[in-house]
């Protein structure tokens, strides 16, 4: 004998259940549609990795600046050298008894000068060339694109040893060294910009605005530079990685400021001072950290950054929204209401068997 199980109408509230669950996808599906607006839309999706990175530059970038206030003269010289860590000298000393934790400090600050100095340089030199010859074209355009493709050519590095090796000693200052970094990195940037900018101002709002008689640096101002923010911060934190790990290497080859502190300083003195022949690690190993966990701070951060102008990964960060907002609206329905109206819905659409 056949069990037969009779086809019922669906319930006023299975009805009523089921009309407000779509609405309620159509709204989150309307929310996670709606993009971004303002300025939200070109900073990166908080991760992780992006707040590790902050917290290691925010970390570095306070020792760099409070730190020389709380610490003694790095130059002072002492009976005591090549001390291990202790409790009056928390990093040990150098062979001429000087303070590491207060040359460190010192160091930080200059490393930081630098990259900040060269970062604003090397940015606004990759703009001028690859923004406004772009925009302007013409003879302008491939006069500037030469000019890029000339220095894109040069190895950076031995224009920077050879530059740096025809300053005189004394005539080597901390400016000195951020520009000689800044004039030999901006070409790769400036041939980006110039092809983001080539692809914007073809736009209709960017001929819109020239139509109707916007002068050339606003049209670059308004319409075209508030698009490349995020290549130009991206462009910015990356200039600041290369001039610290730059100057580093310059000053370990001793062609770095003649006049300043910084990390590579340190560890060319802690090689003069044969420091890893005498085991002396407190001298070496915490500027060459410091390097370390500043890099890596600033490369977690471009990273992000490069989420927002790498279509690709554009399309991921947005998967990664959409998926984040459906686990919230999971909790929101898995709790004690939402598991009550669930249940009634089911035994509402199930219907009376026999």
């Amino acid at each position: 004998m056949t069990n037969i199980q009779e086809e019922t109408e669906p319930t006023v509230g299975a009805l009523a259940e089921e009309a407000d669950g779509h609405s309620t996808r159509s709204i989150a599906t309307a929310r996670s549609a709606k993009p971004r607006g303002g300025l939200r839309r070109f900073l990166p999706t908080m991760t992780p990795w992006l707040v590790t990175g902050i917290v290691l530059i925010l970390g570095v970038t306070a020792f760099g600046l409070l730190g020389p206030f709380l610490v003694g003269d790095p130059n002072a010289i002492r009976d005591s050298g090549m001390q291990a860590p202790s409790g009056e000298n928390l990093l040990g000393t150098t062979q001429t008894g000087q303070d590491v934790l207060a040359q460190l400090a010192y160091a930080t600050r200059g490393s930081l000068q630098i990259g900040l100095i060269v970062g604003v340089l090397a940015t606004v030199l990759s703009a001028f060339f690859g923004i406004l010859g772009a925009y302007l074209g013409g003879i302008m355009d491939e006069a500037f694109s030469l000019f890029s493709n000339v220095f894109l050519v040069i190895p950076g590095l031995p224009l920077v040893i050879v530059i740096s090796g025809l300053v005189p000693q004394e005539a080597r200052g901390l400016w000195t060294i951020a520009i000689v970094l800044a004039f030999t990195s901006w070409a790769g940037s400036a041939r980006v910009l110039r092809a983001q900018t080539m692809s914007i101002r073809n736009r209709d709002y960017v001929s819109a605005a020239r139509v109707a008689g916007e002068r050339p640096w606003r049209v670059i101002a308004v319409e075209i530079l508030p698009n490349l923010l995020p290549v130009l911060a991206s462009q910015f934190v990356f200039a600041v990685i290369a001039a610290i790990l730059g100057e580093a290497g310059l000053s370990f080859l001793g062609l770095g400021a003649s006049n300043s502190s910084t990390l590579g300083t340190m560890l060319f003195y802690a090689q003069n001072g044969f420091a890893l022949a005498q085991g002396a690690w407190w001298w070496f190993v915490p500027p060459g950290l410091l390097i370390a966990l500043l890099g890596m701070g600033l490369s977690l951060v471009n990273f992000s950054i490069d989420e927002v102008i790498n279509p690709r990964l554009a399309n991921v960060r947005a998967q990664r929204r959409r998926e984040r907002q459906a686990r919230r609206a999971a909790r929101r329905t898995s709790g004690p209401g939402g598991a009550a109206r669930s249940a009634r819905t089911a035994t509402d659409r199930k219907g009376v068997t026999r």
